[in-house]
């Protein structure tokens, strides 16, 4: 990660140049509390998912900007810019919360567990976007992503509202509470779910060493247009770059994306 961090200082434009980033090593790049040595995937270590998964045990040892400075910052930048968002869109939230409830036999708010700071399970909701039975059918719908992300373009789950918040980020703004909550930030990683990081690598949990966000270099580099494993290095670039400058500069160019809608289904 030292090597990562020198060859791409705090510019921001690391996805210009993400095909020459240091490939990773077989061996964890960032140290984990929970690894097995005994049980082999690929020649690396296995993590040991029974005991995150049993007693909460923690997959990564927290890692980025560690200043208190910082942290205390960051989140003043957290409450305040999640207020005020909230109040931005508050008349696009509720408009969507009351159509949702006459077109949808479901909750509008669709919840799901997904993995936070270290592997800490935290509940997340969206707006439902997706048929009451998606789970079940999503064995017969094709998987258009690599890695453990299931992504498909056309996805035939999705309602026709439904491609429209997605495509507008809107599905996303119930998680500014989540930021008030203290779960999420306004800029980290995106929080993955619990089967995803089962299939993930040592070196990849990295990523869950931070709070994870709403936007990310990811999300304004194109999002699902990225290849996973090109995700997770941005992810690790934002982990050894992370400052308030960094976080500001994400948050100056996350309205453009959300605009151009490039990435988002």
């Amino acid at each position: 990660m030292k090597r990562l961090h020198q060859a791409h200082p705090s510019t921001l434009k690391p996805v210009d140049n993400v095909a020459s980033m240091p490939r990773p090593a077989s061996s964890p790049t960032l140290p984990l509390s929970v690894v097995t040595t005994d049980t082999w995937i690929g020649g690396r270590p296995t993590p040991n998912f029974s005991a995150w998964l049993e007693t909460g045990a923690p997959l990564t040892a927290r890692a980025g900007n560690l200043s208190p400075v910082y942290r205390f910052m960051k989140r003043a930048v957290d409450i305040v810019g999640a207020l005020a968002v909230l109040a931005l869109l508050a008349p696009v939230m509720v408009a969507t919360f009351v159509v949702l409830c006459f077109t949808t036999r479901g909750n509008p708010l669709f919840r799901q567990e997904r993995v936070g700071l270290c592997g800490k399970l935290f509940p997340m909701y969206k707006f439902r976007t997706m048929r009451l039975d998606a789970l079940a059918l999503q064995n017969q719908v094709r998987n258009e992503h690599d890695g453990p992300i299931f992504k498909n373009r056309r996805d035939p789950r999705v309602t026709r509202l439904g491609r429209l918040l997605r495509s507008t980020s809107i599905d996303e703004t119930p998680q500014l509470f989540s930021v008030l909550a203290g779960h999420m930030t306004l800029v980290g990683p995106r929080p993955p779910i619990a089967s995803e990081v089962m299939k993930y690598e040592p070196w990849q949990l990295g990523r869950l060493s931070v709070v994870p966000g709403l936007t990310c270099l990811w999300q304004v580099s194109g999002r699902s247009e990225i290849g996973f494993e090109d995700w997770v290095r941005m992810d690790l670039w934002y982990v050894e770059n992370q400052s308030l400058l960094t976080d500001l500069k994400l948050l100056a160019r996350t309205p453009l994306s959300v605009i151009s809608r490039k990435g988002a289904y």
